[in-house]
Protein backbone atom coordinates (compact mmCIF):
# COMPACT_ATOMS: atom_id res chain seq x y z
CA UNK A 1 0.00 0.00 0.00
CA UNK A 2 1.18 3.52 -0.42
CA UNK A 3 1.35 6.37 1.48
CA UNK A 4 -1.50 7.96 0.54
CA UNK A 5 -3.90 5.36 0.56
CA UNK A 6 -2.84 4.42 4.21
CA UNK A 7 -3.65 8.30 4.83
CA UNK A 8 -7.02 7.48 3.42
CA UNK A 9 -7.99 4.77 5.27
CA UNK A 10 -7.01 6.16 8.52
CA UNK A 11 -8.94 9.40 7.98
CA UNK A 12 -11.91 7.20 6.74
CA UNK A 13 -11.68 4.86 9.36
CA UNK A 14 -11.08 7.55 12.50
CA UNK A 15 -14.04 9.68 11.12
CA UNK A 16 -16.53 6.84 10.57
CA UNK A 17 -15.56 4.33 13.35
CA UNK A 18 -16.92 6.54 16.74
CA UNK A 19 -20.18 7.53 13.91
CA UNK A 20 -22.85 5.12 14.01
CA UNK A 21 -22.42 4.93 10.45
CA UNK A 22 -20.25 1.58 10.22
CA UNK A 23 -16.39 2.43 9.86
CA UNK A 24 -15.71 -0.78 8.36
CA UNK A 25 -18.40 -0.63 5.32
CA UNK A 26 -17.10 2.95 4.65
CA UNK A 27 -13.39 1.13 4.59
CA UNK A 28 -14.17 -1.67 2.46
CA UNK A 29 -15.55 0.34 -0.37
CA UNK A 30 -12.97 2.76 0.01
CA UNK A 31 -10.45 -0.54 -0.08
CA UNK A 32 -12.56 -1.52 -3.11
CA UNK A 33 -12.54 1.62 -5.15
CA UNK A 34 -8.39 1.47 -4.64
CA UNK A 35 -8.30 -1.58 -6.03
CA UNK A 36 -7.38 -3.42 -2.33
CA UNK A 37 -8.38 -7.06 -1.07
CA UNK A 38 -10.80 -6.05 2.05
CA UNK A 39 -10.79 -9.91 2.91
CA UNK A 40 -7.05 -10.92 3.00
CA UNK A 41 -5.45 -11.05 6.25
CA UNK A 42 -3.35 -7.80 5.52
CA UNK A 43 -6.61 -5.84 4.61
CA UNK A 44 -8.14 -7.18 7.95
CA UNK A 45 -5.53 -6.84 9.95
CA UNK A 46 -5.06 -2.88 8.65
CA UNK A 47 -8.85 -2.55 9.86
CA UNK A 48 -8.43 -3.75 13.03
CA UNK A 49 -4.83 -1.66 13.42
CA UNK A 50 -7.40 1.62 12.31
CA UNK A 51 -9.49 0.73 15.14
CA UNK A 52 -6.97 0.85 17.67
CA UNK A 53 -6.39 4.07 17.11
CA UNK A 54 -9.53 4.91 17.99
CA UNK A 55 -9.73 2.73 20.85
CA UNK A 56 -7.09 5.20 21.83
CA UNK A 57 -8.96 8.19 20.69
CA UNK A 58 -11.64 7.18 22.86
CA UNK A 59 -9.79 6.46 25.99
CA UNK A 60 -8.29 10.16 25.36
CA UNK A 61 -11.98 11.79 24.63
CA UNK A 62 -14.09 9.87 27.30
CA UNK A 63 -11.48 9.54 30.43
CA UNK A 64 -12.16 12.57 32.43
CA UNK A 65 -16.35 11.26 32.40
CA UNK A 66 -15.64 7.51 33.44
CA UNK A 67 -13.21 8.86 35.81
CA UNK A 68 -15.83 10.55 37.24
CA UNK A 69 -18.65 8.25 37.42
CA UNK A 70 -16.99 4.85 36.78
CA UNK A 71 -13.34 5.29 39.08
CA UNK A 72 -14.60 7.46 41.46
CA UNK A 73 -15.22 4.77 44.03
CA UNK A 74 -14.60 1.21 44.60
CA UNK A 75 -18.26 0.83 43.93
CA UNK A 76 -19.17 2.75 40.87
CA UNK A 77 -16.25 0.59 39.68
CA UNK A 78 -17.66 -2.49 40.47
CA UNK A 79 -20.90 -1.90 39.05
CA UNK A 80 -19.70 -1.11 35.51
CA UNK A 81 -17.32 -3.98 35.58
CA UNK A 82 -20.39 -6.58 36.53
CA UNK A 83 -22.53 -4.67 33.54
CA UNK A 84 -19.43 -4.51 30.99
CA UNK A 85 -18.78 -8.39 32.23
CA UNK A 86 -22.81 -8.87 31.22
CA UNK A 87 -22.64 -7.00 28.02
CA UNK A 88 -19.09 -8.88 27.10
CA UNK A 89 -20.24 -12.08 27.55
CA UNK A 90 -23.53 -11.87 25.72
CA UNK A 91 -21.65 -10.45 22.89
CA UNK A 92 -19.10 -12.73 22.66
CA UNK A 93 -22.72 -15.59 22.76
CA UNK A 94 -23.95 -14.32 20.42
CA UNK A 95 -21.25 -12.78 18.23
CA UNK A 96 -19.55 -16.20 18.08
CA UNK A 97 -22.35 -18.31 17.63
CA UNK A 98 -23.58 -16.31 14.62
CA UNK A 99 -19.72 -16.78 13.30
CA UNK A 100 -19.96 -20.72 13.84
CA UNK A 101 -23.06 -21.17 11.82
CA UNK A 102 -22.29 -18.91 9.21
CA UNK A 103 -18.84 -20.78 8.31
CA UNK A 104 -20.29 -23.96 9.18
CA UNK A 105 -23.32 -23.86 7.19
CA UNK A 106 -22.97 -21.37 4.97
CA UNK A 107 -19.12 -20.85 3.98
CA UNK A 108 -18.47 -24.99 4.54
CA UNK A 109 -15.69 -24.69 6.77
CA UNK A 110 -14.39 -21.42 5.39
CA UNK A 111 -13.67 -18.35 7.34
CA UNK A 112 -16.17 -15.11 7.78
CA UNK A 113 -13.90 -12.52 6.94
CA UNK A 114 -14.29 -14.32 3.30
CA UNK A 115 -17.63 -12.15 3.82
CA UNK A 116 -16.36 -9.07 4.55
CA UNK A 117 -15.84 -7.95 0.61
CA UNK A 118 -19.43 -8.60 -0.05
CA UNK A 119 -20.88 -5.71 -1.16
CA UNK A 120 -24.41 -6.56 -1.53
CA UNK A 121 -24.55 -8.01 2.39
CA UNK A 122 -22.47 -5.00 3.60
CA UNK A 123 -25.42 -2.83 1.79
CA UNK A 124 -27.83 -4.84 3.54
CA UNK A 125 -26.65 -4.22 6.95
CA UNK A 126 -26.10 -0.83 6.22
CA UNK A 127 -29.25 -0.05 5.83
CA UNK A 128 -30.69 -1.98 8.71
CA UNK A 129 -28.68 -0.57 11.01
CA UNK A 130 -29.98 3.25 9.28
CA UNK A 131 -33.43 1.57 10.17
CA UNK A 132 -32.89 0.73 13.76
CA UNK A 133 -31.33 3.81 14.61
CA UNK A 134 -34.16 5.63 12.61
CA UNK A 135 -36.24 4.13 14.92
CA UNK A 136 -34.38 4.31 18.18
CA UNK A 137 -34.49 8.11 17.35
CA UNK A 138 -38.08 9.08 16.76
CA UNK A 139 -39.09 7.17 19.91
CA UNK A 140 -36.38 8.49 22.27
CA UNK A 141 -37.87 11.69 21.00
CA UNK A 142 -40.93 11.13 22.57
CA UNK A 143 -39.58 9.82 26.03
CA UNK A 144 -37.68 13.40 26.40
CA UNK A 145 -37.19 12.69 30.25
CA UNK A 146 -35.48 9.11 29.82
CA UNK A 147 -33.23 8.85 32.83
CA UNK A 148 -33.56 5.08 33.41
CA UNK A 149 -30.18 3.51 34.79
CA UNK A 150 -28.33 0.40 33.35
CA UNK A 151 -28.90 -2.53 35.33
CA UNK A 152 -27.97 -6.15 34.49
CA UNK A 153 -31.13 -6.96 31.91
CA UNK A 154 -30.34 -3.54 29.96
CA UNK A 155 -26.30 -4.42 29.45
CA UNK A 156 -27.55 -8.22 28.89
CA UNK A 157 -29.64 -7.23 25.53
CA UNK A 158 -27.11 -4.10 24.48
CA UNK A 159 -24.65 -7.18 24.54
CA UNK A 160 -26.78 -9.60 22.35
CA UNK A 161 -27.40 -6.44 20.10
CA UNK A 162 -23.53 -5.52 19.73
CA UNK A 163 -22.74 -9.22 19.14
CA UNK A 164 -24.90 -8.99 15.68
CA UNK A 165 -22.80 -6.36 14.87
CA UNK A 166 -19.47 -8.47 14.70
CA UNK A 167 -19.82 -11.12 12.01
CA UNK A 168 -21.66 -8.80 9.47
CA UNK A 169 -19.27 -5.18 8.11
CA UNK A 170 -22.07 -2.42 7.58
CA UNK A 171 -24.21 -2.74 10.83
CA UNK A 172 -22.20 0.28 12.95
CA UNK A 173 -21.50 -1.28 16.46
CA UNK A 174 -22.07 2.28 17.86
CA UNK A 175 -24.95 2.86 16.30
CA UNK A 176 -26.70 -0.65 17.31
CA UNK A 177 -25.69 -0.56 20.65
CA UNK A 178 -26.66 3.60 21.75
CA UNK A 179 -29.86 2.85 19.35
CA UNK A 180 -30.91 -0.22 22.08
CA UNK A 181 -30.22 1.81 25.39
CA UNK A 182 -31.71 4.43 23.44
CA UNK A 183 -35.34 2.02 23.41
CA UNK A 184 -35.12 0.82 26.88
CA UNK A 185 -34.90 4.95 27.92
CA UNK A 186 -31.36 5.17 29.19
CA UNK A 187 -29.92 8.68 28.71
CA UNK A 188 -28.27 9.78 25.63
CA UNK A 189 -24.72 10.63 27.24
CA UNK A 190 -25.52 7.86 29.70
CA UNK A 191 -25.37 5.27 26.85
CA UNK A 192 -22.78 7.02 24.58
CA UNK A 193 -20.17 6.58 27.57
CA UNK A 194 -21.35 2.44 28.32
CA UNK A 195 -21.00 2.03 24.20
CA UNK A 196 -17.35 3.15 23.48
CA UNK A 197 -16.40 1.58 27.08
CA UNK A 198 -17.53 -1.76 25.30
CA UNK A 199 -15.46 -0.79 22.11
CA UNK A 200 -12.56 -0.08 24.35
CA UNK A 201 -12.62 -3.95 25.80
CA UNK A 202 -13.42 -5.46 22.62
CA UNK A 203 -10.88 -4.11 20.45
CA UNK A 204 -7.63 -5.80 22.23
CA UNK A 205 -8.76 -9.23 21.88
CA UNK A 206 -9.96 -8.95 17.95
CA UNK A 207 -6.42 -6.94 17.57
CA UNK A 208 -4.84 -10.33 19.45
CA UNK A 209 -6.73 -12.53 16.70
CA UNK A 210 -6.02 -10.96 13.28
CA UNK A 211 -2.13 -10.41 14.42
CA UNK A 212 -1.96 -14.08 14.75
CA UNK A 213 -4.05 -15.00 12.00
CA UNK A 214 -2.02 -12.61 10.11
CA UNK A 215 1.35 -14.50 11.14
CA UNK A 216 -0.15 -17.86 10.41
CA UNK A 217 -1.10 -16.23 7.08
CA UNK A 218 2.80 -15.58 6.29
CA UNK A 219 4.13 -18.98 7.83
CA UNK A 220 6.93 -19.61 10.30
CA UNK A 221 9.18 -17.90 7.73
CA UNK A 222 8.22 -14.49 9.13
CA UNK A 223 11.41 -12.82 10.80
CA UNK A 224 11.09 -9.79 13.02
CA UNK A 225 11.99 -7.63 10.05
CA UNK A 226 9.02 -9.16 7.84
CA UNK A 227 6.41 -8.73 10.59
CA UNK A 228 7.80 -5.27 11.08
CA UNK A 229 7.34 -3.88 7.97
CA UNK A 230 3.70 -5.82 7.89
CA UNK A 231 2.69 -3.78 10.60
CA UNK A 232 4.06 -0.29 9.80
CA UNK A 233 1.56 0.41 7.55
CA UNK A 234 -1.24 -0.55 10.10
CA UNK A 235 1.04 1.88 13.27
CA UNK A 236 0.42 5.10 10.48
CA UNK A 237 -3.05 4.36 9.74
CA UNK A 238 -3.79 4.02 13.41
CA UNK A 239 -1.75 7.49 13.93
CA UNK A 240 -4.45 8.88 11.32
CA UNK A 241 -7.06 7.24 12.50
CA UNK A 242 -6.52 8.46 16.13
CA UNK A 243 -6.27 12.13 15.16
CA UNK A 244 -9.31 11.59 13.11
CA UNK A 245 -11.32 9.80 15.73
CA UNK A 246 -11.31 12.92 18.16
CA UNK A 247 -12.70 15.21 15.87
CA UNK A 248 -15.65 12.69 15.05
CA UNK A 249 -16.52 11.97 18.78
CA UNK A 250 -17.20 15.73 19.27
CA UNK A 251 -19.32 15.43 16.17
CA UNK A 252 -21.34 12.76 17.49
CA UNK A 253 -21.93 14.14 21.25
CA UNK A 254 -23.12 17.35 19.61
CA UNK A 255 -26.06 15.46 17.96
CA UNK A 256 -27.01 13.31 20.29
CA UNK A 257 -27.13 16.33 22.91
CA UNK A 258 -28.92 17.96 20.68
CA UNK A 259 -31.26 15.14 20.00
CA UNK A 260 -30.25 14.33 16.10
CA UNK A 261 -29.92 10.67 16.32
CA UNK A 262 -31.67 9.76 13.02
CA UNK A 263 -29.52 11.79 11.13
CA UNK A 264 -27.05 9.22 11.24
CA UNK A 265 -29.98 6.67 10.46
CA UNK A 266 -31.06 8.02 6.68
CA UNK A 267 -27.24 8.77 6.01
CA UNK A 268 -26.89 4.93 6.55
CA UNK A 269 -29.59 4.28 3.96
CA UNK A 270 -28.08 6.55 1.51
CA UNK A 271 -24.86 5.03 1.94
CA UNK A 272 -26.41 1.87 1.62
CA UNK A 273 -27.75 2.71 -1.77
CA UNK A 274 -24.72 4.19 -3.01
CA UNK A 275 -23.03 0.78 -2.09
CA UNK A 276 -25.94 -1.25 -4.20
CA UNK A 277 -24.98 1.08 -6.39
CA UNK A 278 -21.20 0.81 -7.02
CA UNK A 279 -21.55 -3.11 -6.77
CA UNK A 280 -23.95 -2.96 -9.70
CA UNK A 281 -21.67 -0.73 -11.61
CA UNK A 282 -18.56 -2.44 -10.54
Amino acid sequence: MTFLQILLLGLVQGAAELLPVSSSAHVIVVEKLLGLDPSSPEMTFMLVMLHTGTMFAVIAYFWKAWSEKYFSSALAFRRIAILALIATALTGVVGMGIKHLIEKFFLRGGEIEELFGNMPMVASALAVGGLLIIYAGRRSARMPDANRELDGRSAAWIGAVQGLCLPFRGFSRSGATISAGLLQGINRVRMEEFSFALAVILTPPVVGRELLRLMKTHGPTGHSLHLASLLMPGMLGMACSFAAGLLALKFLSRLLENGRWTFFGYYCLVASAGVFLLNRLG
